[in-house]
């Protein structure tokens, strides 16, 4: 009885310890403020986002999406499908990515709000702001949870509002708030940590209700992002660093959010089957390709881990300096590296400290060592390691390994700043630090404001990633309709033409590049390069209808400029027989047919294609009268009169034969007017 009185009195202890004390305070404020504060931090920062746009997947998830735009009624279909089955529409196509996605939870968000308000970004843009400022504050009670259990001094609660505040404010979170479909970013993040926290607080209350939290939480966060598994991992870990637990004991109570992790992979594994596709062979949904005579081959081992190492690099350089940020890292942003460039020895030798340090910090449970096992946990499931992910890198794969840098540089910041310079020095640097972050991050979020403005923007970034060169060269391609201005116009499509070359450099069998290029030398009016290209994307597909499409477009305007302008009959016919070959019952390219046919003296030829004219389009009294015309050439007067009598109307008839008077001239000049006003 002795013991357990003692063992409840620790444990009592300990509750109290974690209660905020009301005598400190930090910039003016007491720390039981701490958490708001911080919460309304992370979401002003994020308050020049409520009017921008959609941008970049949100038209997969949400405007684009078939299930979602239902609104209440798509619900069925985004929990029994792939999560990219609503956008492409079909079977085998939404497993482009290894694996497939199964990720329902913020679609269903997205639908509900699409059934409230439309198409319309600004509720969306305004929940993820709330939800992040949410997740802030639960960071905040995480850390203070976990830290000032046994030790609740003031340099320690300085570090906790320091390393909540870090992460709130790192500009590489724009991409998962400032991006509405980013969603799943913090909804995975924050279901993730709550589940942590409900953890903590099972173990030192002993109540049930923490375990049933921790479960919901879990398996909410899972259907937001399977990212969540790697917290199977990293809440044992934290029983272990901040609760008298050996790591067995830790692992023995987690053992329980395994229940929560099963049912959401079963839910999975029926939805999606276990088959995961094989590793794509298309550039765009596998980096880890080259192209060697002609085709892509995988990348040998060697330049495979090298790339990754570099890449991994990558993702500390930024976090420590976060200037160049952009939203795209395909190929090849991160070109084929080797183990002779320094570069990636340097990286390699970077991660062994940070494991060196998640190893060593084990038995003296340190933070720094636990921020850093925290950090390589949680990027171990984007790192292309364990599984490939479609892409070399994204600054939203940072989301969740932010925070374990978050807290090695609050630790950094208290040890070296807070305990040798004492606390004004501290709060000068943290204050610089964070300001510089914000700074970075509200400017970073106008980019965000549009698709035009994202793409235009970091492709001056991303210089050598073929997808953002493609995006470019299609919005400025879009854009560039609507201008008024024709120096202007010209400028944007020399622009776009640029870009697209620039892509299909990069990635030789990127069809969408191709037919992006053929619509910016269309509106150019230049219809050679304009067919070459999309021939070109058709011979990468010849199902690719949108190719098909534009190409007998540029053919029948190609055709007639060659007629009409370059005044060469035999490019004109070629070009346009080519146009019909693809679309058989275009009433213009038939009719520029006939004109070439009759021009040439072919008149039965040209009977034959005008009369397939008014076959179309029987109410067009302007296609009877060509065909009139076609027999009137052709000798068969009789048919010709029928014809007109029939279906021309009288300005017409006084076309072709006005009456004998000196006022001829005049009465056929007004036909001409008046035919021009009525067609």
């Amino acid at each position: 009885m002795k013991n357990r009185k003692q063992s409840t009195q620790n444990v009592s202890t300990n509750i109290v310890s974690t209660n905020v004390p009301a005598a400190q305070t930090f910039g003016g404020f007491s720390t039981q403020w701490h958490g708001w504060i911080v919460f309304l931090f992370g979401a002003v920062l994020y308050l020049n986002t409520i009017t921008h746009d959609f941008t970049q997947d949100d038209a997969i998830v949400i405007y684009d999406n078939m299930y979602t735009t239902k609104g209440l009624a798509g619900l069925k279909g985004l929990f029994t499908k792939d999560t990219f089955f609503g956008f492409f529409k079909e079977e085998g196509k939404a497993k482009l990515v290894s694996g497939g996605r199964y990720r329902p939870l913020t679609p269903a968000m997205f639908a509900i709000e699409y059934q409230l308000v439309g198409k319309k970004p600004w509720l969306g843009h305004l929940i993820n702001i709330l939800l992040y400022g949410f997740l802030c504050l639960m960071v905040y009670k995480l850390l203070i949870t976990m830290i000032c259990h046994k030790d609740d001094s003031e340099s320690k609660r300085y570090m906790v509002l320091a390393a909540a505040l870090l992460y709130a404010a790192h500009p590489i979170h724009t991409e998962a708030v400032a991006n509405i479909k980013g969603r799943d970013e913090i909804m995975c993040m924050l279901g993730s940590i709550f589940s942590l926290y409900a953890m903590l607080k099972y173990v030192d209350l002993r109540q049930v209700k923490y375990i049933i939290y921790a479960c919901i939480s879990f398996f909410i966060a899972f259907m937001s992002k399977e990212n969540t598994i790697t917290f199977l991992a990293v809440i044992p870990l934290t029983l272990y660093y901040f609760r008298d637990l050996t790591f067995k004991d830790a692992a023995l109570k987690s053992a329980v959010l395994l229940l929560p992790a099963i049912l959401f992979l079963m839910i999975r594994s029926s939805i999606l089957g276990n088959d995961f596709g094989g590793t794509p062979m298309e550039l765009m949904n596998n980096p880890y390709l080259k192209f060697v005579n002609g085709s892509y081959i995988p990348f040998d081992t060697g330049e495979k881990m090298a790339t990754i190492i570099y890449t991994l690099a990558k993702y500390v350089q930024l976090l420590i300096f976060p200037v160049t940020l952009t939203h795209d890292y395909y190929p090849r942003y991160i070109d084929i590296m080797s183990f002779g460039d320094w570069r990636v020895i340097s990286g390699l030798l970077l991660y062994i400290f940070i494991g060196y340090l998640a190893i060593r910090g084990l038995r003296p449970k340190s933070i720094l060592g636990y921020g850093s096992a925290f950090f390589l946990i949680t990027l171990s499931i984007v790192s292309n390691i364990v599984f490939p992910i479609g892409t070399n890198m994204s600054e939203r794969f940072m989301f969740m390994p932010s925070l374990g840098f978050a807290l090695v540089l609050a630790y950094l910041l208290q040890k070296y700043v807070f305990e040798k310079a004492g606390k004004k020095a501290f709060t000068a640097v943290l204050g610089v630090m964070i300001l510089l972050y914000s700074l970075k991050t509200i400017t970073r979020n106008f980019v965000w404001e549009s698709d035009f403005r994202l793409f235009t923007t970091d492709v001056r970034t991303s210089t050598n990633s073929a997808k953002v060169l493609n995006a470019a060269g299609g919005a400025l391609t879009t854009q560039s309709v609507k201008e008024k201005d024709e120096n202007k116009k010209k400028e944007m499509l020399v622009t776009a033409i640029g870009y697209l070359t620039k892509a299909v450099s990069i990635h030789p069998t990127y069809k969408n590049a191709y037919l992006i290029m053929g619509n910016a030398h269309y509106y150019r009016k230049e219809y050679d390069p304009a067919v070459a290209a999309y021939e070109q994307a058709l011979a990468l597909d010849s199902d690719f209808n949108d190719a098909k499409t534009n190409l007998a477009v540029a053919l029948r305007d190609g055709g007639r400029q060659a007629g009409e302008v370059e005044n060469n009959l035999v490019k004109s016919e070629a070009m346009l027989l080519k146009s019909i070959g693809l679309t058989p019952n275009d009433s213009e390219t038939l009719r520029l047919l006939g004109v070439v046919n009759g021009i040439k003296g072919s008149h039965m030829e040209a009977v034959k294609y005008f009369d397939q004219v008014v076959q179309l389009d029987p109410k067009n009294a302007a296609s009877f009268l060509n065909l009139s015309n076609a027999y009137r050439n052709a000798g068969n007067m009789a048919e010709a009169e029928k014809i007109c009598k029939k279906h021309c109307n009288w300005t017409h008839r006084l076309l072709i034969d006005p009456p004998n008077s000196k006022i001829n001239k005049i009465l056929k000049d007004i036909c001409i007017f008046l035919r021009l006003i009525v067609y």
